[in-house]
């Protein structure tokens, strides 16, 4: 397993923005739940844009937290990290998410 720097607690940051995104994804659910309250959070299109935005901002963090992770624990060297970072940004971007 590479990395190790961050003790392997750098993969959270994907997990904050994977949830953000069900809340997303969620936003207009009526389906009710097991409590009869609709699932749901029926948040502004103003405050799921800023979700999103969010969603964004933490995958640019995962991003540069693992290719920091790897440097910092010798799995990679500096030339390697410029071109890794900058082809994982790359990535990214050509999905749309406009980092």
């Amino acid at each position: 397993m590479s990395g190790g720097y961050f003790e392997y607690e750098n993969y959270k940051i994907c997990e904050f923005a994977d949830m953000i995104e069900r809340v997303i994804v969620n936003n207009d659910n009526q389906t009710l739940d097991e409590w009869g309250d609709k699932v749901g959070s029926h948040l502004s299109i103003e405050t799921i844009e800023e979700f999103q935005n969010a969603c964004a901002c933490l995958r640019l963090a995962s991003i540069y937290t693992r290719r920091i992770d790897w440097l910092l624990s010798g799995d990679d060297n500096e030339e390697n990290f410029h071109i890794c970072l900058r082809a994982n940004i790359e990535e990214i971007n050509s999905n749309n998410l406009n980092i």
